[in-house]
């Protein structure tokens, strides 16, 4: 399983990327957001990627975070979501956003993905609404970048050495996640705790942990 790519990005699209590793240059199919954010062309790159394997096709899927990666696996475990679905949810709504859409029962928002119709985007957050709390407790731990020795990377042989290259750890992740982790702590349910601190962190763009704890209790407080 290749795991990760580091090396230097030699083309760009809206839907690939091509990265040269040592001299082998690698097709990276990656969503549109991750495509906007990747530097320019000629400068160091690392990207976390799922090999999809197939009869008569193999292809390279990238990911800036593993929580995003994480996301991109568990899509795809629904029925009807390929991998092209998965990028196209991922592409508009982000690791956070998906997160947050499905903890919320928000099917809208992930019927807003280019080719995602509403019976699909219904299906995905029924399927998956269950298991976004684990994920989001452990979005901070899934978004920070693991050195190269702890995950596989491609390394074919050449005479230059491979460029470094880092991916930057989700800060909202990781509150995201110590805020759950807090709430699951203080006796409140996973879906009840995923379900507020998802609305806080859409309400509070950017907000650390202790913020959207307090702004999550305030939504837990009875009402009346």
């Amino acid at each position: 399983m290749i795991g990760r790519i580091a090396g230097v990005i030699l083309h760009r699209a809206m839907d690939h990327v091509l990265i040269d590793v040592r001299g082998v240059g690698y097709v990276v199919h990656v969503s549109q957001r991750t495509a906007a954010s990747l530097p320019p062309v000629g400068e160091a790159v690392a990207l976390y990627t799922e090999l999809l394997v197939r009869e008569d096709l193999l292809q390279l899927f990238g990911f800036p975070t593993l929580l995003e990666k994480e996301w991109h696996r568990l899509l795809t475990t629904v029925q009807g979501v390929g991998a092209k679905a998965s990028m196209a949810i991922l592409g508009t709504l982000g690791a956070e956003g998906v997160g947050r859409a499905i903890a919320l029962g928000d099917w809208t928002s992930v019927k807003a993905a280019p080719g995602v119709g509403p019976k699909l985007a219904q299906r995905v957050v029924m399927e998956l609404k269950d298991k976004a709390p684990t994920v989001m407790a452990l979005g901070g731990a899934l978004s920070v970048d693991v050195p190269a020795s702890e995950e596989e990377v491609i390394e074919p042989p050449a005479a230059r050495p491979a460029p470094k290259a880092t991916t930057r750890p989700s800060a909202s992740a990781s509150a995201t996640a110590d805020a759950l982790s807090a709430l699951i702590n203080l006796g409140y349910g996973q879906g009840e705790a995923a379900a507020a601190v998802a609305e806080a962190a859409g309400a509070n763009d950017g907000a650390d942990a202790p913020a959207l704890i307090r702004a999550s209790l305030k939504l837990l407080m009875p009402k009346g």
